[in-house]
C-alpha cells in the first residue's frame, strides 16, 4: 500500500518549502489563465497581457524548477485547487464580463504575489529562494502596473 504525501511534505526539510510550492502553483496558474485570456478576451490589451503572462511566468517557472531540482525539492505540477476553481469560473464567462473578472483577478493576484515575493526576498532562509524572489519582483511589479493600466483604460475598478 502506498501513501500519497501532500506536496509540502516533499520539501519539508527546506525552510522555505511553502514559498517554493506557492510560487510554483502561482506561476502555473498565471500561464493557464494567460492562455484563457488569449482565447476568450475580446480586448487586444487583455490578449497581449495574457501573452505576457505566458511568456514571463513560463520563464520564471523554468528558473524555479531548476533551483528546486538542484535541491531535490518536488514542485507541484498544477495550480492549486483554488486557482483551478478560478480558471473554471473564467471559462464560462465571455466578452467584457470575462475581461472584468480576469483583470480584477490579475490585479489581486499580482498584489499578493508581490507581497509574498518581497517577504521571501527580505526574510527567506533559503539563499536560492531569496535570490529567485528578488530577481522576479521587478517583473511582478511591471505586471501589476500594466494590468492596473488596462483596468483603468477598461473602466474596471480593481482596487
Amino acid at each position: 500500500m502506498s501513501l500519497a504525501l501532500p506536496v509540502s511534505v516533499f520539501a519539508a526539510d527546506n525552510p522555505d518549502a511553502s514559498f517554493y510550492k506557492k510560487a510554483a502553483e502561482g506561476g502555473l496558474a498565471e500561464v493557464e489563465l494567460g492562455k484563457l485570456a488569449q482565447d476568450k478576451s475580446p480586448t487586444q490589451s487583455v490578449k497581449e497581457f495574457g501573452s505576457m503572462m505566458i511568456k514571463d511566468h513560463s520563464a520564471a517557472n523554468e528558473k524555479l524548477k531548476a533551483i528546486a531540482e538542484a535541491k531535490s525539492i518536488k514542485l507541484p505540477t498544477s495550480p492549486s485547487v483554488g486557482q483551478m476553481a478560478t480558471k473554471t469560473k473564467l471559462e464560462v464567462l465571455t466578452g467584457k464580463t470575462f475581461d472584468k473578472s480576469y483583470i480584477k483577478g490579475m490585479v489581486a493576484d499580482h498584489k499578493e504575489d508581490i507581497k509574498e515575493f518581497q517577504e521571501e526576498a527580505s526574510s527567506g532562509q533559503d539563499a536560492d529562494a531569496k535570490a529567485f524572489a528578488a530577481a522576479t519582483l521587478p517583473t511582478l511589479k511591471a505586471h501589476l502596473k500594466k494590468i492596473e493600466a488596462i483596468a483603468a483604460a477598461q473602466g474596471v475598478d480593481a482596487s
